[in-house]
C-alpha cells in the first residue's frame, strides 16, 4: 500500500448529463452508440465510454468516459468522430451538456484499465 504522500498513477475521467428533446431520443442513442464505438475502437487514448440513460427519466443521457490524461480528453474532443457526433446532436439537445464531475481514477488501476480496453468493443 502507497503511503499518504505518494502519488498513484491515475487516468482522467469525467461524468456528463444530457437532456434531448423526446423526439429525438432515438435518433440521439443511435448516434451514442456510434460515437462510443468509434472513441473506444479508434482512440488509442480513451480507456472507458459509456452512455447510460436516467431511470426515471428517459430522455436523460449520462456519460461517464476515462481517458488517459487530460491531452487525450482534449485530443477527443478535437476528433473526427468527436466532431461528426456533436454536429448530429446538438440540435436534438434541450440543453447544453452538463459537467456532473472530473475525476481522477483509483480502481481499477492504470494497468487494469489498458487491459481490459480490446475488450470494451466486445458487445
Amino acid at each position: 500500500m502507497q503511503g499518504k504522500n505518494q502519488m498513484i498513477e491515475s487516468m482522467l475521467a469525467g461524468f456528463f448529463a444530457i437532456n434531448v428533446k423526446p423526439e429525438h431520443r432515438e435518433a440521439f442513442v443511435e448516434a451514442g452508440v456510434a460515437v462510443a464505438k468509434g472513441v473506444i475502437g479508434g482512440d488509442p487514448g480513451a480507456f472507458q465510454f459509456q452512455m447510460l440513460v436516467d431511470a426515471a427519466d428517459p430522455n436523460r443521457f449520462y456519460f461517464f468516459e476515462i481517458y488517459r490524461d487530460e491531452a487525450a480528453g482534449k485530443a477527443h474532443m478535437e476528433s473526427e468522430v468527436f466532431r461528426t457526433w456533436w454536429n448530429t446532436v446538438e440540435p436534438m439537445l434541450d440543453q447544453g451538456v452538463e459537467t456532473v464531475a472530473t475525476m481522477h481514477t483509483v480502481f481499477p488501476s492504470v494497468g487494469g484499465l489498458e487491459a481490459q480496453k480490446a475488450g470494451l468493443s466486445n458487445w
